[in-house]
């Protein structure tokens, strides 16, 4: 299943014939389509990753006049789709007069996939569903007793995932174990030193601070400890772990600003269903800026 991202008409006459020019990004690639007179002569299509994703379109169509017109379709901005036309080597239409018909250099960055290494993104699957599933229990467990009942509760179960990954072969805990064995010894001491439903909130954003401060702190060294763990699970083969390091303090910090935001000025039911549904997709975001930022490629 394809995701339509922008679509365009370009219709102008061309030697007393009505031409169309029909282009359409998706998530699987780009395709464009020349009609003369409501009849599809030519069409051009390329892929949405990969050194092919970078080049425009060209159609060619013979006028009833016996002229040789061709079409030449791409990008003119991040979102924007242009055309132009040329009858017998003569510029016969725009669609954006002045801008130059070409793929963006920040967005062929993106589409850049040479590093890409799909065994690696493979590997981080399970991880990911485990985090997921956490996030689920925690939810459900709060709900129906405490935030501190639900923090033990995720606590023991770190924990029982850490001793059962000493026995299977799958990955459970990711690339950074003894990181989440640390965070996970200090998440359960706050529970229970601090046995109040305001004490669990604030201990996201304590945590969030002190995560952030071990990423910035790392990074600032270049990443070896943490910045490289994070790196063995990420699809790209060229990252630059004191990048990634510092990339993921910044973003733990701005993370646990915004907890607290919502600690002081929402509900604790709001603020659960934010900390449980809500941030991950932001995280998310924020994760694929610092990868996209951490890869080494060409400018």
């Amino acid at each position: 299943m394809a995701f339509t991202f922008g679509k365009s008409h370009r219709r102008f006459t061309a030697a007393g014939q009505a031409v169309e020019i029909l282009s359409i990004s998706t998530s699987k690639g780009f395709t464009s389509r020349l009609m003369l007179d409501g009849v599809e002569v030519a069409a051009d299509s390329t892929p949405s990753s990969g050194e092919e994703a970078f080049r425009n379109h060209r159609l060619f169509a013979t006028l009833a006049d016996g002229s040789t017109l061709e079409v030449e379709a791409g990008y003119v901005g991040w979102w924007s789709i242009g055309a132009l036309a040329r009858v017998s080597g003569q510029l016969v239409y725009e669609s954006h007069p002045g801008r130059i018909v070409a793929y963006p250099k920040a967005l062929r960055r993106l589409a850049d996939q040479s590093d890409f290494d799909s065994t690696r993104q493979k590997a981080s699957l399970v991880p990911l569903a485990v985090d997921i599933a956490m996030g689920i229990v925690f939810f459900v467990v709060a709900r129906a007793t405490d935030l501190t009942t639900a923090a033990l509760v995720g606590a023991v179960l770190g924990g029982a995932l850490l001793v059962a990954q000493r026995f299977v072969k799958v990955d459970l805990v990711g690339g950074l174990a003894l990181f989440g064995v640390v965070m996970l010894l200090i998440s359960a001491g706050f529970a229970l030193l601090f046995n109040s439903g305001l004490a669990v909130q604030l201990r996201t954003f304590v945590l969030g601070l002190l995560s952030a401060a071990f990423f910035l702190v790392d990074g600032w060294r270049g990443g070896p400890w943490l910045g490289r763990g994070l790196t063995l699970y990420l699809p790209y083969r060229d990252l630059d772990t004191g990048t990634i390091a510092l990339g993921m303090g910044l973003l733990g910090a701005t993370m646990a600003a915004i907890n607290v935001l919502f600690i002081w000025l929402a509900s604790e039911d709001v603020w659960l269903f934010y900390t449980t549904f809500l941030d991950i997709p932001l995280i998310i975001i924020g994760f694929f800026l610092v990868t996209q930022r951490a890869r080494r490629r060409p400018a």
